[in-house]
């Protein structure tokens, strides 16, 4: 509840979109987390680390880290980063159309 509707509430105004974070936030917020064996992720990449990890094991792990997050971390399927670029494509192109001078 705290991270799902405290955090992000005050930006997610959309119910359905509230409702997926909330829905994402679940797999990462419950008991099953805390097994040592646990995985984040189907690939196996996104893992707690043992408990006797020191930090110098925590710094190995997170420099292995993708520089961006795959989106099977947020459970998502691999297009979901396809419809991220495109969106992210189409809102560039409109601010660069937008600042083309307008002649009459």
């Amino acid at each position: 509840y705290t991270a799902g509707d405290i955090n992000f509430g005050g930006r997610v105004t959309d119910d359905w979109d509230r409702r997926c974070i909330n829905t994402i936030l679940n797999g990462f917020y419950n008991a099953s987390v805390l097994a040592p064996d646990h995985k984040f992720s189907e690939s196996g990449k996104y893992h707690q680390l043992p408990h006797d990890a020191v930090y110098k094991d925590y710094l190995k792990y997170i420099k292995q880290l993708p520089l961006n997050d795959n989106p099977e971390i947020f459970g998502l399927h691999d297009n979901a980063n396809m419809t991220y670029a495109q969106n992210e494509t189409f809102a560039i192109l409109d601010k660069i159309l937008r600042m083309q001078a307008k002649t009459g």
